[in-house]
């Protein structure tokens, strides 16, 4: 791991308030901010990968991270992104298995690492704060399941256009009306579950029919309303 030149200080850091750390006491808060370890990686680094050993989690100070799975045919499926203020392989940690996906850096990032036996230390010790992570497993386990509803009865062009506002919803645009998180067109294809070439096609479809605007990895969305419309009539 590269050692981060900037290191985010718990107690001041604005996104305690929108994390699950927001419970913490001044004591316990004192404890994470003294033992964590920060990091940086550039995009494309490995933070973990699916199958290895770790011993504690990571809270996101900045940057996207995508977490996927590896198919047997070596092909990717995107599960999640995780962003600033939210946690990655916490439930390794609870379950002490090896780790069920990976972690790769999309847009540079600065994180913190802190290890199992607090995280344990935190669950035991306050109850506000493992009924935030209890509800945070449930809002991904809510997030896995209608993702595989989607799979099975949507259609990939549905599938591509609830993709698109999604991250419209989750990262926001910027001052262009551009989707601030740039993902190439395989990226795209594993978060839809399809073929690249069939991401390719349909993003062409939907450049010609005025629905989003293309420059290189740039999407820019120019009708939401009609790509809703695609969603629902699946």
């Amino acid at each position: 791991m590269n050692n981060s030149s900037y290191i985010p200080d718990c107690n001041d850091c604005s996104l305690l308030y929108h994390s699950v750390f927001k419970h913490l006491k001044k004591e316990e808060l004192d404890r994470v901010n003294y033992e964590k370890e920060c990091y940086s990686y550039k995009r494309g680094k490995i933070i973990y990968n699916e199958g290895s050993r770790i011993n504690g989690f990571y809270c996101i100070n900045k940057g996207i991270i995508k977490i996927y799975k590896t198919g047997v045919d070596g092909k990717g499926q995107i599960i999640r992104f995780a962003k600033r203020g939210e946690i990655i392989a916490y439930r390794s940690v609870l379950s002490n298995e090896v780790a069920c996906t990976s972690a790769k850096v999309i847009e540079d990032a600065v994180f913190c690492f802190i290890s199992g036996e607090t995280l344990v230390s935190l669950i035991k010790n306050n109850g506000d704060f493992s009924l935030e992570l209890i509800k945070l497993i449930c809002l991904e386990l809510g997030e896995a399941n209608s993702y595989i509803t989607d799979i099975a009865q949507k259609t990939v062009r549905a599938r591509l256009a609830e993709i698109l506002i999604h991250l419209k919803n989750e990262f926001g645009v910027n001052d262009d009306g551009v989707l601030k998180i740039s993902l190439t067109r395989q990226e795209l294809a594993n978060i839809v579950g399809t073929a690249t070439e069939s991401v390719i096609r349909l993003l062409s479809e939907f450049k010609t029919d005025s629905l989003i605007e293309l420059n290189g990895r740039q999407i820019k969305i120019l009708d939401e309303q009609r790509l809703i419309r695609i969603v629902n009539l699946f």
